[in-house]
């Protein structure tokens, strides 16, 4: 899907076609489209199309016609029963007359611009329009770290009372999410270093400080990636060994059982055999006693073994 947009006094226009000073936003497109911006912009293909194989990697590539800014961006995957996350590639192509925008998905970040939450945007400042962009990519990776640090708390609630594998299933969706953001943002502070030393693009004294919010976003989200991944990863590994233990606890709890109901049916099988010389055969209250003496033993039996701390 193309779109073209324009500002035009001061508000952001949807164009039925190509104009000077416009923002092309490609998503999902198809290779027609593809094709057709390529030739309208004198592009190869594989640029244009760069972004949309989930492998690429984070990086800068420039020539005459065109500069690429390639960058991971958080998608958000989740829905009622897990929360997910993954990352996909976006390009940003600055062209002569216009800049691009290319992702595989609809993405909340391009969105923003488009119903007008980002403030200050214009479609001609370009350097400002690529800047934003990389704010705003970091600004949602902090959202989404925040999200899985919610989570990682509501599920590390549930399992304490928990023994069933749903919970650490859950965990460790959030953790390979965690392993997605900590590796796309490691690529992205390369690329943004780049960016800062090339000076593939126009630096303006005051977008200066943009740029340094965007460099200062990208690390803290990268830390804290890094730092709720290793919490994560510990918390898995101590409630992995709090349900094995407590799995220890009831086979412990049921071996005992066993042991103590096993001196009821000992008894019942001696005294039921068909044999003579059973004692209290006879007698007026045998069954009685038998009953009496085999509670008794029971109960002593789970005395011995509450004593040695195996119940």
């Amino acid at each position: 899907m193309i779109r073209y947009y324009k500002t035009v006094n001061e508000n952001l226009e949807r164009l039925d076609e190509f104009e000077a000073s416009c923002w092309i936003n490609l998503t999902e497109p198809t290779s027609n489209e593809i094709e057709d911006i390529s030739k309208l912009l004198e592009i190869d293909t594989d640029i244009v199309a760069a972004a949309l194989d989930n492998e690429e990697s984070s990086r800068i590539e420039y020539d005459d016609n065109y500069t690429l800014i390639l960058i991971d961006i958080p998608f958000d995957m989740s829905d009622s029963k897990s929360s997910n996350y993954m990352t996909v590639p976006i390009g940003i192509i600055l062209a002569k007359d216009c800049i691009i925008t290319i992702c595989s998905k609809q993405t909340r970040i391009i969105n923003d611009f488009i119903v007008g939450h980002v403030k200050d945007f214009y479609t001609y400042m370009k350097t400002r329009f690529i800047l934003q962009i990389l704010y705003r990519n970091a600004t949602f990776y902090l959202l989404y770290l925040r999200r899985i640090n919610n989570t990682t708390n509501l599920i590390e609630q549930e399992i304490h009372n928990s023994m069933k594998n749903k919970e650490l299933l859950q965990l460790l969706q959030l953790e390979k999410s965690l392993v997605y953001f900590s590796t796309s943002l490691t690529a992205n502070e390369a690329t943004l270093d780049r960016l800062l030393k090339l000076n593939v693009i126009k630096h303006y004294a005051e977008d200066e400080d943009l740029l340094e919010d965007v460099i200062i976003e990208n690390k803290q989200a990268l830390q804290m990636s890094k730092m709720y991944g290793d919490i994560l990863s510990r918390i898995m590994d101590a409630f992995s060994a709090i349900i094995s233990n407590n799995q220890n606890n009831v086979m412990t709890y049921l071996t005992v059982v066993t042991i103590v109901m096993a001196v009821p049916t000992i008894i019942s099988g001696l005294f039921g055999m068909n044999v003579g010389g059973i004692p209290f055969a006879h007698h007026p209250f045998g069954f009685l006693i038998v009953n009496v003496v085999t509670i008794l033993i029971c109960f002593l039996s789970t005395a011995y073994l509450i004593k040695k701390r195996l119940l």
